[in-house]
């Protein structure tokens, strides 16, 4: 179990690297994001070849990693997806393109590497005693997501969470107070998704909720609402009711916050690494360290 960041750069650079395949690598920030994770992985660049030896001539950086000339983006990711499938790379990256083009090529029925799961996006950050790791979820894309989706977004984050060394997570699922209201649609899904949790129907992870966030996190916010719960004050997992919370959150979390973030992207075969361009580069650092942790731990 790795319980912060530290920990796990440390397990990932004490391990051999793993191959990140990066489609529409063109881009400045890919080139600084491969140079500063030296240590961590090795990359192969897909895209532009002379814009991509360009760009690592300008970085003044001795950047080492094969290029491949696909200048077209849908055939960029085909390609880097087709690399990770056939096991010449273990992460599949994106690059300068859209991304609706990169999941497209992850979702394609016929070459793709997803096998009918939702996808779902989550932040990995730390407990504030830096005494083990939480997960916010889903921040970047199921928008609005049904009772049957939740479920999904849940199983998917449990499995990244055991990843990280918790054999059952206790997942909170949000919502602006704690009693179920017929008006708030969210109370009603969170009341749901507790049942299905305690009939079994949710597997390796102890979910209650409605809980408001306050009572999610801090013991004595429950206790001080009375709640008899084995999530309230201690969740390991945050569910968003929907893509407004989760996104909104998450950026709080680090443009207000100042947090240490990683991403990820469950629901698919490999570990996809898809930061926002606005992300620090500390935080892009530290979501490729856990996207190789996750191939490390998978293979």
């Amino acid at each position: 179990m790795v319980r912060n960041f530290d920990e796990l750069v440390k397990a990932v650079e004490n391990a051999p690297k793993s191959t990140v395949a990066v489609a529409a690598a063109e881009d400045m920030d890919v080139i600084n994001i491969a140079s500063a994770c030296e240590k961590l992985a090795d990359f192969i660049f897909i895209g532009e070849a002379k814009k991509i030896e360009s760009l690592i001539k300008e970085s003044g950086k001795n950047i080492k990693g094969e290029i491949i000339d696909i200048p077209d983006h849908a055939l960029a990711a085909a390609k880097a997806v087709e690399l990770v499938k056939n096991g010449r790379a273990q992460n599949l990256m994106k690059g300068l393109l859209h991304t609706a083009v990169f999941l497209k090529a992850i979702l394609n029925k016929e070459t793709g590497i997803n096998k009918g799961h939702l996808i779902s996006q989550l932040l990995v950050f730390e407990k504030q005693d830096k005494s083990g790791f939480q997960i916010l979820t889903d921040c970047a894309i199921n928008i609005a997501p049904t009772l049957a989706e939740k479920k999904e977004i849940i199983e998917n984050a449990a499995d990244v969470a055991r990843i990280l060394g918790y054999e059952k997570p206790r997942v909170a699922v949000l919502a602006a107070l704690e009693i179920v209201n017929p008006e708030m649609p969210a109370t009603m899904d969170a009341a749901a998704l507790a049942v299905m949790s305690q009939r079994g129907q949710i597997k390796n992870a102890i979910v209650d909720g409605p809980l408001a966030l306050d009572n999610a996190l801090d013991a004595e916010a429950a206790k001080h609402k009375g709640l008899n719960s084995p999530v309230a004050g201690n969740a390991d997992i945050l569910l968003a009711p929907n893509i407004e919370v989760g996104n909104t959150l998450g950026k709080a979390l680090v443009f207000w916050a100042n947090r240490k973030t990683a991403a990820a992207m469950p629901g698919v075969e490999i570990p996809v690494i898809a930061n926002s361009r606005t992300e620090t580069l500390e935080n892009k650092i530290l979501t490729v360290a856990l996207s190789a942790y996750m191939s490390l731990k998978r293979s």
